[in-house]
Order: C-alpha cells, then sequence, then structure tokens
C-alpha cells in the first residue's frame, strides 16, 4: 500500500518508493532518503511536527511539509 511518510504511525518500518515532483528530493536523497531505503519511524512530536526516522543508519528530524513529500510503501 502506497502512503505518505507522514502517515506512517510510530515504530513502523517502510520502504522509500518516490518522491513528490518538488525540490526537496535533492536534499532528502543527499541524507539518504533514497528509493528502495528502509525506514523506521522512530518518533512524532506532541503536536506532530517534527518526526524523528531512521534511515541508512542514522537517525534524522524531518518537517512534516518534508515528511509528506516522500512516498513509502509498507514491507
Amino acid at each position: 500500500m502506497m502512503r505518505k511518510l507522514s502517515e506512517v504511525e510510530i515504530g513502523k518500518t517502510v520502504i522509500i518508493h518516490s518522491f513528490e515532483k518538488d525540490d526537496i528530493f535533492i536534499k532528502l536523497m543527499e541524507m539518504g532518503c533514497v528509493p528502495g531505503e528502509k525506514i523506521k519511524v522512530e518518533q512524532k512530536a506532541p503536536l506532530g511536527d517534527p518526526i524523528s526516522i531512521t534511515v541508512a543508519g542514522y537517525n534524522l528530524s524531518l518537517r512534516i511539509s518534508e515528511a509528506e513529500k516522500i512516498i513509502v510503501e509498507d514491507i
């Protein structure tokens, strides 16, 4: 099932499928968010923004607006 990273529950691991067309995808790819990479959602701030994920062996915090640009699929 395809959905946005911003919709994934805490503790869930998903695989990056693609990015919405936006300039942010270059920045995300430089940080290790490449198609085929596994992402685990570690935490979400009390108001939902930002979220903390594990990708490519390290922790990364993303704004919800950035997480909405990443299309993921369940493992």
